[in-house]
């Protein structure tokens, strides 16, 4: 079980409403042995599925949940579903709730969490975003659920591969670039993008995800965006990376309205 809950969360620092709930689990304090040590959350990835159990149900108990979270079968797309109306692993890469007490949570090891609220507290968002879902518009399709306007929102970045490891090959720019949606968002997307130096190949690029995430944002209207300053692949003492380790646990990140 977690022995000490600062040792398993991400300490996240944003003006979120009191009446919400928000938390990022981190790769220690749980029972799951190696690869997978020790806090993993995953029961996709070949961990044994006692202990990650183990790990959720203590999850629940240090977040005093009053429901165990809405867990997605993720699939890098942009559907978002409706929290109250979901299924049991559902496939999907997010969810929305305006519903206090549902928990709305995505499992991550290098792609991008994105959890968003209201400032009135009321609505709820968590979203899993890798360069596809980004491109393809999971962001833009997470905020259509929300009742207000864009501009009354709080988004934080949840701990995602840093730019320095995360190389792409020139494709991924295209398909950003061919998606823009604004002279500006556009000139956002290339910054985004650098030349990957020494990289496998001449062509290769180094991109940022966190960057893509707030030129999504932004191209939306939303401008008060928190987080978004770590790298899982640098720093293997807190977090999973898959581009690291490739057989390796998830971390959980969840959102509520308490």
């Amino acid at each position: 079980m977690m022995s000490d809950s600062n040792s398993s969360f991400l300490k996240l620092e944003w003006p979120a409403p009191k009446s919400i709930g928000a938390a990022i689990s981190l790769r220690t304090g749980g029972v799951s042995e190696l690869p997978y040590k020790s806090n993993n959350m995953g029961l996709h990835v070949g961990d044994d599925p006692i202990r990650v159990n183990e790990n959720r149900d203590a999850l629940v108990s240090c977040l005093n949940l009053e429901n165990s979270p809405i867990w997605l079968d993720q699939v890098h797309g942009t559907d978002i579903i409706y929290a109250p109306d979901a299924k049991i692993n559902q496939q999907s890469d997010g969810s929305f709730s305006d519903i206090k007490g549902l928990v709305c949570v995505v499992m991550t090891a290098d792609c991008l969490p994105i959890l968003i609220c209201n400032k009135t507290g009321t609505e709820v968002a968590a979203v899993h975003a890798g360069w596809r879902g980004l491109c393809n518009g999971v962001v833009r399709n997470t905020l259509e659920y929300f009742s207000g306007f864009n501009a009354d929102l709080l988004v934080y970045l949840g701990p995602a591969i840093g730019a320095s490891a995360y190389e792409v090959g020139p494709e991924v720019l295209a398909q950003f670039r061919s998606m823009a949606q604004s002279d500006n968002h556009s000139k956002q997307i290339t910054a985004a993008f650098t030349s990957s130096v020494g990289g496998s190949q001449s062509d290769r690029l180094k991109a940022n995800l966190y960057s893509l995430a707030i030129a999504e944002l932004n191209a939306c209207n939303v401008s008060e965006i928190y987080g978004g300053d770590c790298c899982t692949f640098s720093e293997p003492e807190r977090f999973y990376s898959y581009r690291r380790d490739g057989i390796t646990g998830r971390h959980a990140s969840l959102i509520w309205i308490k």
